[in-house]
């Protein structure tokens, strides 16, 4: 014998069906839900501010009849709140890490991905001519994540992790990670702009610096003492241009990228937030872009 499927049962004596609950298959019904379209019955019918709608809906939306992820916590800056605000951060620590110990188990690999603007590597003969202005273009990323010497990843991966898991959890992760990687790349692009083309640049200090000039700016946003971060920040900005063999450039580049993509996350007007933050990163990474050509095309 063919079954009829739930929701069009013929009523007695017509042809024409009749609707019934799609969770109580045997009760007949009138009403349907005003988001889904499907037939309730009375004991399923949820009261919503216009009609009525089923169980399934009232949790989806939260009986709001909006999208569901229009009732999720967000973070100041609009980001969603996530179950482990470290998570990015852990991956970003991880990855320098093993860049790290990649590198010291095959130290040949640091000539390769070190930033450098142009320079003659004579080995092996007959040698060649290396850098970004050859169109090596990934060793502007590259170079963020590579580390030689014990206490530079140390210094820097403690100031990513005590800065990185704030910022990830007041900006969001996709924020967060856009301000991480944006601020590093203004950083290697300042370095390839002025800095001599065959002075080699590595490190994850630009980055970090971006970090730090966002720390900066989301603690101005929310009232906090910021004598405890910009104490810190003068510190490490005496040690940049005192200490030999430090790439400020990479320091201040990034601290400015930092600075220019924290204000326009956090201070984006809530019906235009994701037009200005967007506009923000969009703008570091334009100048970026400018920069890297700029100079690229000044050496080749």
């Amino acid at each position: 014998m063919d079954q009829q499927p739930p929701g069009d049962r013929a009523a007695a004596g017509s042809g024409v069906p009749t609707p019934t609950c799609y969770r109580h298959p045997d009760r007949e019904t009138g009403i349907s839900c005003t988001r889904c379209g499907r037939p309730i019955c009375p004991e399923c019918m949820v009261s919503a501010s216009v009609g009525f709608q089923c169980p399934d809906c009232v949790r989806q939306g939260s009986g709001t009849g909006h999208h569901p992820a229009a009732a999720r916590p967000r973070t100041l800056a609009g980001g969603s709140v996530a179950a482990d605000p470290r998570l990015v951060t852990k991956i970003l620590v991880g990855i320098n890490l093993a860049v790290f110990l990649l590198v010291s188990v095959r130290p040949a690999l640091v000539g390769d991905l070190t930033l450098l603007g142009l320079a003659w590597d004579p080995s092996p003969p007959p040698g060649s001519v290396e850098g970004v202005a050859e169109g090596q273009w990934y060793r502007l990323v590259t170079s963020m994540f590579l580390h030689q010497e014990v206490v530079h990843i140390g210094f820097n991966m403690l100031g990513l992790w005590w800065l990185g898991g704030q910022l990830e959890a007041a900006l969001g992760r996709s924020r967060y990670l856009a301000l991480y990687l944006l601020s590093g790349l203004a950083g290697s692009a300042l370095t390839y702009l002025i800095a001599a083309p065959n002075q080699g640049s590595l490190g994850a200090s630009g980055a970090v610096y971006g970090l730090f000039g966002a720390t900066a700016v989301l603690m101005r946003r929310m009232n906090y003492d910021m004598r405890p971060v910009l104490v810190l920040l003068a510190i490490n900005m005496v040690f940049t241009f005192t200490w030999g063999g430090i790439a400020w450039e990479a320091h201040v580049g990034g601290l400015i990228a930092g600075v220019l993509i924290a204000v326009g996350m956090v201070h984006a007007p809530r019906e235009r937030r994701t037009a200005v933050q967007v506009g923000a990163c969009a703008l570091v990474l334009l100048a970026s872009i400018g920069m890297i050509v700029a100079r690229t095309m000044s050496l080749t």
